[in-house]
């Protein structure tokens, strides 16, 4: 099973704020938007299903595959066209600061992995596959926005609007929920990515719910032992939640009935995205030829067998944008840099253009969607993006103002129905 995925991350420095850059306008009908988790009780279900028994689903999940023919080597045509002037967004904690320079690369905590099903039902179970891709928190009104390649969020093999039980974990490993689980709630792309599967639009925002904390790390006590973790709702809040969880796993995992009662394990709110891990800066219209910091979970082999990378842990490369295009993607527009990444887990690896190492902050300037070897040496050495031009900032800006709100129970609240 292979797919085109990619997508990456770009930061700018609050230095470049004084420049007075402009902000394009946005086009509506260049915004496709669809619902990932429409309500509390739908998105509670979600967070669930992927931290039960012990957090098996979440080791269980598979990276996502890439496979691009890419020409991806200098060329000397000169980078994709602007559509306005160059801008940038500063990142959460530096609207008004400097970025400082140092040598030593510490490692964003705004990096994670969403984790997302598919509904091909190819695993031994017969469950929908259940699978990852990399993306990063970046800067919004409320804090609560993650950045990812389009084929991370919406199902081109399937044509379905989304991919399921889609959630975000910043700093992941081997079943580790460090900052919480964060739920999608809406997820925003471009309309020609949405409809035409346009090489050039492969980006994806979503805005996620606030982060839920789990109780010795997921395990759930039963009712007998630890009622203190449970919390009581109403049978009519019980009777929202989606069927399939209502009937999936009830020896009581997550809920239970007790004494004609009924009982939810009583999540924890972790807060916003953006409060606990702070978010990047985003960078659009920028000249090609600048360097960037990739930061993504590459996993899987290269063509020749070599297994690089073991996609448990957060890695980076550096090198400096050049122009590329993937004719097999309908992609003329995309950017290149030359890194060993492989394909798998690495589609939705950041772009930080401008990064400072000492404060771990930078601009979004672009996502992995793909990786190529252009030597034919049978090892890839570049991975692509999008240019992040002014349409890109009309997605963004049609995400980047809306509000989410916690999914920690209860449930009593209308407005979580």
């Amino acid at each position: 099973m292979k797919r085109i995925l990619g997508f990456g991350g770009v930061v700018a420095t609050a230095g470049l704020l004084a420049a007075g850059l402009s902000v394009p306008a946005q086009a509506a009908n260049d915004v496709a938007s669809d619902a990932l988790s429409t309500n509390g009780l739908a998105a509670y279900a979600v967070a669930a299903y992927w931290k039960a028994n012990n957090a098996a689903n979440l080791i269980g999940a598979t990276p996502y595959n890439v496979e691009t023919k890419v020409v991806a080597k200098h060329l000397s045509k000169g980078g994709p066209s602007a559509d306005s002037k160059p801008g940038i967004v500063p990142a959460i904690g530096d609207e008004k600061k400097t970025v400082a320079k140092s040598k030593n690369v510490n490692l964003p905590k705004t990096t994670g992995k969403v984790f997302f099903t598919t509904p091909d039902g190819s695993d031994a179970d017969s469950r929908p596959d259940r699978h990852w891709c990399s993306a990063t928190s970046v800067q919004s009104a409320y804090h609560n926005l993650v950045a990812t390649a389009g084929h991370c969020v919406y199902d081109t093999e399937t044509n379905a609007a989304t991919l399921n039980n889609w959630v975000f974990i910043p700093g992941y490993y081997q079943g580790k929920t460090p900052w919480g689980v964060y739920v999608g709630k809406q997820a925003f792309t471009h309309y020609d990515y949405d409809v035409y599967e346009d090489g050039d639009r492969d980006y994806a925002f979503v805005t996620v719910y606030n982060g839920l904390k789990f109780a010795h790390d997921g395990v759930v006590r039963p009712f007998t032992d630890n009622p203190g973790g449970w919390k009581e709702v109403s049978k009519a809040t019980f009777l929202n939640f989606p069927g399939w969880f209502r009937d999936w796993n009830n020896n009581g995992t997550f809920w239970c009935q007790h004494d004609d009662k009924y009982y939810v394990w009583a999540f924890e709110d972790a807060g916003r995205l953006g409060d606990n891990v702070g978010g990047q800066g985003l960078a659009y219209n920028q000249k090609v030829g600048q360097p960037v910091f990739v930061f993504g979970y590459p996993s899987g082999s290269h063509p020749d067998g070599n297994y690089a990378y073991s996609g448990k842990t957060l890695k980076w490369s550096y090198g400096k944008t050049f122009p590329a295009s993937a004719s097999s993607i309908k992609a003329e527009e995309l950017v290149g840099v030359k890194s060993s990444f492989t394909g798998e887990g690495a589609l939705g690896s950041s772009w930080l253009l401008k990064y400072s190492n000492t404060r771990r902050l930078g601009y979004l300037n672009g996502v992995t969607i793909g990786v190529s070897d252009t030597d034919g040496n049978d090892r890839y050495d570049t991975s692509v993006s999008p240019y992040f031009d002014g349409e890109l900032y009309g997605v963004y800006g049609a995400a980047k103002n809306l509000w989410s709100g916690s999914i920690a129970v209860p449930f009593e609240s209308p407005a979580l129905h």
